[in-house]
């Protein structure tokens, strides 16, 4: 049992990667951590990013006439979003 915890903390490291921030980014961030790590709070701004576009295309598709006019609309949306994943 002891091995497999020390790999999964030797794993743990292997992934963890350094970020630089401003002090104005780093405070919010911390604002908003509470008794969360830093990638929760990151992983979920991220996470709540891609589901107001998923609503906004959802909501383009039913007010849409056409195929390409949602396909239009679709290229707005994204071009919108800053966050690619």
């Amino acid at each position: 049992m002891c091995c497999k915890t020390l790999n999964t903390i030797i794993c743990n490291i292997l992934y963890m990667k350094t970020v630089t921030l401003r002090d104005d980014v780093y405070r919010k961030l911390l604002s908003l951590k509470g008794d969360r790590s830093f990638s929760d709070v990151i992983d979920d701004l991220i996470k709540r990013d891609v589901e107001r576009r998923v609503s906004k295309i959802i909501e383009a598709s039913i007010s849409a006439g056409s195929p390409e006019e949602m396909e239009g609309v679709i290229r707005e949306i994204r071009e919108g979003f800053k966050v690619r994943i």
